[in-house]
């Protein structure tokens, strides 16, 4: 057979196989395994798994990679521990000041205010009241207290832990620091020369994350 005369029978051929499609019905499914997953459907009823169910929940005292406990607990003694023992572990740069002044102005001085003198615009709209100056004497927050209270939350001030990493955190308190020593018209720090501090605070990806 000539060459054409193959063409013209194989156009004929798809020609009779789309003619005779009929849209109500399935057309048919040449690789099935491509529409029909062999995977489990979260929330599914399977029999192989104890509650029934493919949607399990994570093993007992499994947690996220890189994620490290924070010793402090959640309660007075442990923000009293903080306060006194944590310190920041974060290098003093420009570049993580200014990080850590984006941050605040994402997501403190609607409350704290662009100073820190605790007069935020819902401050001033009385949406939210009793915020207190970083330089309250009564307070004398510290870079571990004022982590701590980002982490795990105080008083009306919920926690952060789960918009900011840690390194946000304590970029986020380089800067309130900061404000802290201009409301107190004390001088401003240097920075640092040694960008690289280790104060085994941190796990091996949240180490490599500081010297990013």
């Amino acid at each position: 057979m000539k060459t054409p005369n193959k063409y013209l029978l194989l156009i004929l051929t798809l020609g009779l196989i789309t003619g005779c499609a009929d849209d109500n019905e399935r057309n048919y499914q040449y690789f099935p395994d491509m529409y029909q997953s062999q995977a489990y459907e979260a929330y599914a009823e399977s029999e192989l798994f104890p509650n029934q169910t493919t949607a399990l929940k994570p093993a007992e005292g499994s947690v996220k990679r890189g994620w490290m406990p924070f010793e402090y607990a959640d309660n007075e003694e442990g923000y009293q521990r903080a306060k006194k023992e944590l310190e920041n572990p974060v290098p003093y740069t420009e570049e993580n000041l200014l990080k850590g002044e984006e941050l605040y102005g994402y997501y403190c001085a609607i409350c704290h205010g662009d100073k820190g003198n605790g007069k935020g615009w819902l401050v001033q709209q009385e949406k939210v009241l009793g915020v207190p100056s970083y330089d309250d004497v009564g307070r004398a927050i510290t870079s571990g207290s004022t982590y701590y209270v980002i982490y795990h939350g105080r008083n009306l001030m919920g926690s952060y832990a789960s918009q900011m990493n840690r390194k946000e955190m304590w970029q986020v308190t380089q800067y309130v620091m900061k404000l802290k020593r201009e409301l107190e018209d004390k001088d401003e720090l240097p920075f640092d020369k040694d960008t690289i501090k280790n104060k085994q605070l941190f796990s091996t990806s949240d180490k490599l994350e500081l010297t990013n």
